[in-house]
């Protein structure tokens, strides 16, 4: 099969895509493996919505649950089991992109118990447990970047497990992911760990970025306010950007790199368009690097290889325009730190009731079978 031609400008372009989606259909269709070979996808994203929404469709689940019904399994027991063997699966389709790729690519990412974010005990220790469950190599744990988060990724790293940290909003918050990274590679390193072995992604949220703050300026209603709607989510990512490559050329990091550590990618995460007024692929395309990873739903993905124009580099010579943007969005009015904040609460509030959510629907489908 041909790749698409819009998908494969964006990968040649250095931006690796990964689909932000699972599901035991897609995975007996062969849709999974039909995208890796059409559509350039070398990756998959899961979250909590993503199981609860995957576990709601279809009966593709109900052989597992009913065998888990009758051998008494718990609902939390139950969860582990079914979500934990779809991303085995995952990622034995991906075996041969991330044997390719040396582990760049290949992988498939699974979250902790959105309850234990800010845990950083029973994080590190559920992290252990799904590496232990799944048995792949090229899987990615997902840990939220909490406060509490960043211990719990310098713990997992230096006990080298390869992570995804997720629900970064900030820039701030993004340099102290970088550092809970490098802090967990040098503690590897002084336990004897392979560095080379270790791979890390920090998912940065876009959309939502735009989201609230769009909202924020229409409230506030003046031309100059509501001109800057829908340009703060790629400025943010773009001054991202510019924190990964200023944090990845220091001597601290080059001595890393001289036993063999891997640079933890951006991964631009929400990069589906909520406002039906903005193009539907402009988190595609405005945020187009070296380096990167891209994770996308379905309908963007599909939007990229209908109509989607990839032009080269969109992010490195953009960074004085980036700040003038949300250095004019301040000046309007709306507070950038109060923002993320919120953002961060909201985020993991959604993950939690998903999650909440999964447990009760499959506690009711598994009674059947007792």
């Amino acid at each position: 099969m041909a790749q698409n031609p819009n998908t494969q400008a964006l990968s040649d372009a250095g931006v690796s895509i990964w689909l932000d989606d699972l599901s035991r259909d897609r995975l007996n269709t062969g849709n999974l493996q039909e995208l890796i070979e059409t559509k350039n996808v070398v990756g998959v994203t899961t979250n909590p919505s993503i199981f609860a929404a995957a576990l709601s469709a279809g009966h593709a689940y109900d052989d597992q649950i009913a065998q888990l019904g009758k051998a008494g399994t718990s609902v939390e027991d139950a969860v582990f089991e079914i979500t934990t063997q779809d991303v085995a699966n995952a990622a034995d389709v991906f075996k041969g992109v991330f044997e390719r790729t040396n582990g760049t690519d290949g992988r498939v990412s699974i979250e902790v118990d959105p309850r234990s974010a800010r845990d950083a005990k029973a994080t590190v220790a559920e992290a252990k447990k799904l590496v232990e469950k799944i048995g792949r190599d090229n899987i990615l744990v997902k840990i939220p970047a909490t406060v509490e988060g960043l211990e719990a990724i310098t713990e997992t790293i230096a006990a080298g497990i390869s992570v995804n940290v997720t629900l970064i909003f900030s820039l701030e918050r993004y340099r102290a992911v970088i550092n809970a990274y490098q802090l967990g590679l040098e503690q590897a390193l002084a336990a004897g760990k392979d560095l080379s072995r270790i791979h890390s992604v920090a998912s940065f949220f876009v959309s939502r970025v735009d989201t609230e703050i769009d909202k924020r300026l229409e409230a506030i209603g003046t031309d100059e306010a509501k001109g800057l709607k829908g340009r703060a989510g790629v400025a943010n990512a773009q001054l991202a950007y510019q924190v990964f490559e200023q944090a990845f050329s220091t001597e601290r990091w080059e001595l890393l790199k001289d036993k063999g550590a891997n640079r933890q990618r951006p991964l631009w995460a929400s990069t589906g368009v909520k406002d039906p007024s903005l193009p539907d692929t402009l988190y595609v395309t405005g945020l187009v690097a070296a380096d990167v990873v891209n994770t996308m739903p379905e309908k963007t993905l599909d939007a990229l290889a209908d109509h989607g124009k990839v032009t080269g580099d969109t992010v490195t010579g953009e960074y004085a325009d980036a700040n003038a943007v949300l250095d004019a969005v301040a000046e309007a009015g709306v507070d950038y730190t109060d923002v993320v904040d919120q953002l961060e609460e909201e985020g993991l509030a959604k993950f939690v009731d998903a999650w909440k959510d999964l447990l009760t629907s499959l506690d009711e489908e598994l009674a059947k079978s007792r």
